[in-house]
């Protein structure tokens, strides 16, 4: 279903919680992704929409032995049907090509 797996997925009754990393985007485009998906920043690191939430979190991961890069972990909480299409959306603003 997915090229990579989120980190954390769960679904009870229709509501959907599921976390993911993203490398390579800095928390501010992260929050302006979810913004232009239809959220509101409610918070120094959440994000509301209608019927979902997000919580960010970011911190630099090594790549290599000198290289770093930030990586945003995004924790959604939300009706099933609705969260669904915004991970997705999120997922392709943030797709990064190698190379």
């Amino acid at each position: 279903m997915y090229a990579l797996p989120p980190i954390e997925r769960s679904v009870e009754g229709r509501v959907l919680r599921e976390t993911r990393q993203f490398r390579g985007v800095t928390l501010e485009q992260s929050v302006g992704y979810l913004e232009a998906l239809g959220g509101e920043r409610v918070g120094e690191n959440d994000v509301e929409g209608d019927g979902w939430q997000a919580h960010l979190s970011a911190r630099k991961v090594p790549v290599g032995p000198s290289y770093r890069l930030t990586e945003v972990t995004i924790t959604w909480s939300g009706e099933e049907d609705v969260l669904e299409p915004v991970i997705l959306r999120f997922r392709l603003k943030t797709f990064r090509a190698p190379g």
